[in-house]
């Protein structure tokens, strides 16, 4: 057991566990240190220096291809960024789980009990007892934990803060009591199934893999219950650009039926040529039936579906650029993205409120200040929120000021894309 003084000293900023998580910029880096050391500190204040310390890391995520397409069997491709949940656990022999989140009400799950609690629903501690239930249904084995947790991916942001807590929590326990052998996808089934089956929410597959996996990550969807799952060899500080998410604002709370609107939409049309979903027929065919189509779908449907197939077919030309060392290309694959996203799939406003469209006046704004450079599109489900751009790095600065300026102070957050995904910080190596 390493003592609380070394465990601090390992957390210098140059340490290559912290350079692996958050690249080579000093600023970030002290940053960082301050951060976590700080967390180490509250802990100690909180739980006692007496406990075996482990100290984790989670990404928050960004889709970068194939948007609305999962729920159609369809592929993404998506990426865990340098934003992230940190925590630091220690195990305990009374079976309870204890978690103090910053900014949260502290949490108490005892692992004996395991049933869902109604009560509980929509709550942090459905989420905690979820994945322990699923964990132990599953093989793994559970007990108690004391932690700390403090994370600065943004709520609200399209970065999967929720699906970044799940993913640390399953890491605490698969190091705390499995040996690390959980592997990333199975983390990101326990965590599913927890939001599912406990807090409450519908979600797929795409969050929690990706920030389980981390890097560049593609998923096939065909089988829902068996995804492929890829990661890239891709270093996107290579690129020389920043992605900077943007958030526009907006309302999501009256969003449900818009984004249940895509899903039903495109499912119309492939039911209507006896399929479930769009993955199972083709765009050929439904160009070859359009006359008989229109009869029986809406235009819009038969839109979105156009949209299905094209970002579908665009995810794998995305991977390919990625993989060839062909930055160009793929920003090329993300204009077009944005722009299908736009008219085609049509998630850039909602018809129900198009007074507000800050999704399509944040995408024209970044396309007159980037001209032919860098790329934009949509961010995550749409209609209000977010978009993404990829900016090349001498003009993140300027950038960031003039969408400020119009969108408020704090409205950008300017992320690299991380190679790790979940991970425990190896603190004796400094690794």
């Amino acid at each position: 057991m390493l003592s609380l003084q070394r465990i601090l000293n390992s957390l210098r900023p140059d340490a290559p566990s912290l350079c692996m998580l958050y690249g080579d910029k000093s600023g970030m880096l002290i940053r960082m240190a301050d951060r976590w050391c700080g967390l180490v500190e509250r802990f100690v204040d909180l739980f006692g220096a007496d406990g075996d310390l482990s100290l984790f890391s989670t990404p928050g995520r960004t889709e970068v291809g194939g948007n609305h397409t999962d729920h159609n069997a369809g592929r993404v491709l998506a990426a865990a960024v340098d934003l992230d949940l940190i925590a630091v656990a220690s195990p305990t022999d009374d079976g309870v789980i204890t978690v103090y989140s910053e900014g949260y009400p502290k949490v108490v799950v005892d692992t004996r009990v395991l049933e869902a609690q109604e009560e509980e629903r929509y709550t942090t501690g459905a989420l905690i007892r979820g994945i322990c239930a699923r964990m132990q249904e599953t093989g793994w084995k559970i007990g108690g934990f004391n932690a700390c947790i403090t994370s600065n991916v943004p709520k609200g942001s399209g970065l999967s803060s929720s699906a970044a807590f799940e993913v640390g929590i399953v890491s605490i326990l698969n190091h705390l009591y499995n040996e690390g052998r959980i592997d990333p996808v199975t983390n990101a089934i326990i965590s599913q199934y927890a939001e599912n089956n406990y807090f409450g929410k519908p979600c797929g597959l795409m969050d929690q893999t990706t920030c389980a996996v981390g890097g560049f990550v593609t998923i096939d969807f065909r089988d829902n219950r068996n995804p492929v799952v890829q990661k890239l060899d891709y270093d996107f500080s290579h690129s020389r650009h920043a992605l900077v998410i943007v958030e526009t604002g907006g309302d999501h709370a009256d969003l449900t039926d818009d984004y249940a609107g895509i899903t039903s939409d495109m499912r119309s049309v492939a039911q209507a040529l006896g399929g479930k979903v769009l993955r199972d027929v083709s765009r050929e065919q439904v160009l070859a039936s359009l006359p008989a189509l229109r009869g029986k779908v809406s235009d819009r449907a038969l839109l979105r579906a156009f949209h299905f197939f094209d970002d579908n077919d665009r995810v794998v030309e995305q991977v390919k650029a990625l993989e060839q060392g062909n930055f160009q290309r793929f920003l090329e694959l993300v204009n077009e993205s944005g722009r299908s996203s736009w008219m085609q799939l049509q998630n850039n406003y909602s018809i129900r409120n198009p007074q507000h469209q800050g999704i399509a006046l944040a995408q024209t704004l970044t396309r007159y200040f980037l001209g032919n450079r860098g790329a934009c599109r949509v961010h995550g489900g749409g209609f209000a929120g977010t978009i993404q751009a990829f900016v090349p790095v001498e003009m993140v600065e300027e950038y960031v000021k003039k969408m400020e300026e119009v969108f408020g102070e704090g409205a950008c957050y300017p992320v690299m894309i991380r190679s790790a995904g979940s991970v425990r910080l190896n603190l004796e190596q400094g690794e």
